[in-house]
């Protein structure tokens, strides 16, 4: 009695069925992880511990973690790092996901034997990652809608990648949380595509030695204080004497200031951009309806408008972990405790602009800042 001969799939080796069922399983973790990602940032409440980073051993950490995808497919993922480059401020693990994001989109886009080029470089007062890949590249139709949630270049039935279309929109929302900005250019279809995305430095690092750090902080005055004239500030307070003391000390250091003790006045005063528009927005965050939260995102608007990116430092009471958290995840580049000290109010804003001056010894950011 003779029986017919088994299938090729009983004789699949175990390792390649394991393995198959293993990407299928990160696939789907993938997908899952996006959507509750996507869903955070919506609502506000996407956590991020911030601190300070080296970038370098950053993007090479989040390289790792898609190489095998590139191995895979044969793919030579080039790296160029400028050591020299100073730390960012921001969650390492989600600079690790805009980075493996960015590279494994490149990855995927690329064809076997392709090359993916990853670039670390400072900017000015920025250092700049950049993403390049010898992939399908993106049609002048497409590019202005890469960064969307839920949008793909072929939504056809019969499109080879798989995916939600999440990955470059998480990209651009964990890039502003961290206060930069991300592009895309491309060719054309079939010339490859180039992402870059623009995070500020700190200017001043932070000493491991808390003792030297107390010590160092005493000689940090404002005598040593960035250079802040002619820089536009809107102030945000609702109380007068706070208020007068942040116009009083910021106008000491020659910038030019505006107050709205609201923040409806200070929709308004940035909805007549034509007028005057600020360089920095300082912000209490305990006011009423509107509330920060919503002077932030009308900010954030500016930039969409065209206009020039504005960054905001928050004034709060509360020196909370979770309430630094919850500022800089809104939209704030940094967080300043109240009641305000001078030298460390002007400091901050000489960081968020680029204007630190240059001092002797280890350079410092208060850990309000971090």
């Amino acid at each position: 009695m003779s029986s017919s001969p088994p299938s090729r799939t009983n004789f699949a080796r175990p390792s390649t069925r394991y393995s198959t069922v293993e990407r299928s399983a990160r696939a789907q973790n993938r997908i899952i992880s996006d959507l509750l990602d996507v869903s955070r940032i919506i609502n506000g409440q996407l956590p991020l511990n911030v601190r300070s980073v080296e970038p370098g051993p950053m993007i090479e950490a989040g390289i790792e973690a898609v190489r095998p995808a590139a191995d895979a497919k044969g793919i030579d993922i080039q790296i160029e790092i400028d050591r020299q480059t100073g730390p960012i401020a921001g969650d390492c693990d989600r600079l690790q996901q805009i980075v493996w994001n960015l590279v494994s989109n490149a990855i995927k886009f690329t064809p076997t034997g392709g090359v993916v080029q990853v670039r670390l470089e400072s900017a000015g007062s920025h250092v700049e990652i950049v993403v390049r890949d010898t992939g399908a590249g993106i049609s002048t139709e497409f590019l202005p809608f890469v960064f969307d949630r839920f949008r793909q270049a072929d939504s056809s039935s019969t499109r080879k990648q798989g995916g939600l279309g999440l990955g470059l929109a998480i990209v651009r929302h964990l890039v502003e949380l961290h206060g930069g900005t991300v592009h895309a250019y491309s060719g054309g279809e079939r010339q490859g595509a180039t992402f870059t995305v623009k995070l500020p430095l700190i200017a001043n690092r932070i000493p491991e030695d808390q003792t030297r750090s107390a010590a160092l902080s005493k000689r940090l005055t404002l005598e040593h204080s960035p250079q802040l004239k002619g820089l536009r500030v809107l102030v945000v307070e609702n109380e007068a004497t706070a208020r007068d003391l942040v116009s009083a000390v910021l106008a000491e250091c020659d910038a030019e200031v505006k107050t709205a003790s609201s923040s409806t006045e200070a929709l308004a005063i940035l909805g007549d951009s034509t007028k005057w528009r600020p360089d920095v927005v300082i912000s209490d965050i305990e006011m009423g309806d509107p509330d920060a939260y919503e002077l932030i995102r009308r900010v954030r608007t500016l930039r969409a408008e065209g206009g020039a990116y504005v960054p905001a430092v928050a004034l709060t009471a509360y020196a909370r972990s979770e309430d630094r958290m919850k500022a800089l995840a809104a939209g704030f580049q940094m967080h300043v405790p109240k009641p305000v000290e001078p030298a460390e109010l002007v400091t901050v804003l000489g960081s968020v602009t680029g204007r630190l001056p240059k001092i002797a010894g280890p350079h410092l950011v208060h850990d309000s800042a971090l």
